[in-house]
């Protein structure tokens, strides 16, 4: 792997750089510079695939909620059944007497992901939720 790497120079503000370098000391002692910016170009590509209508992505909807709310779960199992195609798993835990938290993995076009994470989270009873979508092979 390392062969396929390419060195170039990158030009930043003195402020910025120590933002960066700050930020590279929070992500721990295996981290440098080249690693985190790789991380960030491959997030905002991640990022910029939602937006590109046949692009697959990868990812996870995570979401806390009132299980006491009428009718919501009965609205999120429908639009994950709608869904079938691009839900691979859940994981449904009972944070409270009130509260759970449901985490979907899910797989699909951007557009499609991003639509059903949109439907799920806009549901009133959703207190939390976020969509997650991570780099595969072809985006490295």
């Amino acid at each position: 792997m390392a062969s396929d790497l390419v060195r170039f120079s990158v030009t930043m503000p003195e402020g910025l750089l120590e933002q960066l370098d700050a930020y590279v000391d929070r992500r721990g002692t295996r981290q440098n510079r080249s690693e985190v910016l790789r991380d960030l170009v491959r997030e905002r590509l991640v990022d910029e695939s939602l937006e590109v209508p046949d692009e697959e992505v990868i990812g996870s909807i995570t979401m806390v909620y009132d299980h006491h709310t009428p009718g919501l779960s009965e609205r999120l199992d429908k639009i994950q059944h709608r869904h079938h195609t691009e839900v691979l798993s859940t994981m449904h835990v009972h944070l409270n007497h009130d509260d759970c938290l449901e985490i979907l993995a899910v797989r699909g076009p951007g557009h499609l992901i991003a639509n059903m994470a949109d439907c799920m989270l806009g549901i009133k009873g959703v207190h939390y939720g976020r969509l997650c979508c991570v780099a595969t092979r072809d985006q490295e």
